[in-house]
């Protein structure tokens, strides 16, 4: 994954400048766009941050642009710097999932708190999905066996009533239920439960 970037997009030279120096002062890495077609021409999934998009630019729009990477599943936070007559359309963006907009003449710290927040979601969200990945694929190790006993073991069964329903000797569920504990790297049957909790109550392979 990419360092946090706060990628801007706007057609103004001047803005692209003073909105870079601005997050410099910050200590906040950036790079800028001169077009809404440039930067998705250069998108890429493993960009992380955030970007900070003009509603109104030539060509492209910045909604157009944002309606672009909803499609193109690109999760990056998006706030919208608009002029006053933009703000019904911002606001209609952020029902469709932006995650802010900023009113132009902007307030310099509240803008940079914005864009810092909008970057700590980002960073947060890729740690979950993350996560997430580090989960499934240690569940990808399980045996069908395995896998059977583990929802067994998550619904709260005691090892000789998972015997019994499964029709094998309760060693046999011991050895299954150590081997599955080992894989997932947890000591008990709570521990398992919290740990698959971000996939919901049937997790799978």
């Amino acid at each position: 994954m990419s360092i946090a970037t706060t990628h801007i997009v706007d057609d103004d030279p001047a803005v692209r400048d003073a909105l870079q120096w601005l997050l410099q002062s910050r200590g906040v890495p950036s790079r800028t766009w001169a077009s809404a077609e440039e930067f998705l021409s250069f998108a890429s999934g493993d960009f992380c941050g955030c970007i900070l998009l003009d509603v109104r630019m030539p060509g492209m729009s910045g909604i157009e642009l944002f309606d672009r990477l909803r499609a193109l599943d690109c999760r990056l936070p998006v706030i919208f710097l608009t002029g006053h007559g933009d703000v019904p359309m911002a606001v209609q963006a952020l029902k469709d999932g932006a995650f802010d907009f900023i009113e132009k003449p902007y307030d310099d710290n509240a803008l940079v708190d914005k864009v810092l927040s909008a970057i700590a979601h980002d960073t947060k969200r890729n740690a979950r999905d993350s996560s997430v990945l580090l989960l499934r694929q240690k569940l990808e190790q399980l045996t069908q066996r395995e896998q059977e006993i583990m929802q067994l073991i998550l619904a709260g069964k005691l090892n000789k009533v998972i015997a019994d329903e499964l029709g094998i000797a309760m060693r046999t569920v011991e050895v299954h239920r150590s081997r599955v504990f080992e894989k997932m790297q947890v000591r008990s049957a709570v521990e398992l439960s919290q740990m698959l909790s971000p996939l919901g109550d049937k997790p799978e392979s």
